[in-house]
């Protein structure tokens, strides 16, 4: 059995992520092989929000060199969840939008 924490890893920051908060939907890193379902329970326990809908997006490690070395940053799973429209909003986010 899973937990909604070791489903859940952490929240992408960036300026498009920002920029989906207006919209309600918040971005995620998750574990590789959680699915859709498991997300969903998992945002709703933690956060205690109401789920619309769950989008899902396999992200290919980056090549990276330094010098005559080269290697690659690992991949991720990344799942963007948009909350209901009566839904209250994630806190973690409110100081950063």
């Amino acid at each position: 059995m899973t937990f909604a924490h070791d489903i859940i890893i952490r929240p992408i920051i960036s300026e498009h992520s920002m920029e989906l908060i207006e919209n309600r939907t918040y971005t995620f890193e998750v574990r590789k092989d959680a699915n859709k379902i498991q997300i969903a329970n998992a945002i709703e326990e933690i956060f205690g929000v109401d789920v619309e809908k769950v989008t899902t997006i396999r992200m290919q490690g980056k090549m990276k060199r330094m010098g005559a070395h080269q290697g690659r940053r690992a991949s991720y799973k990344k799942a963007m969840i948009k909350l209901k429209e009566g839904s209250k909003t994630i806190e973690f986010f409110e100081g950063m939008a």
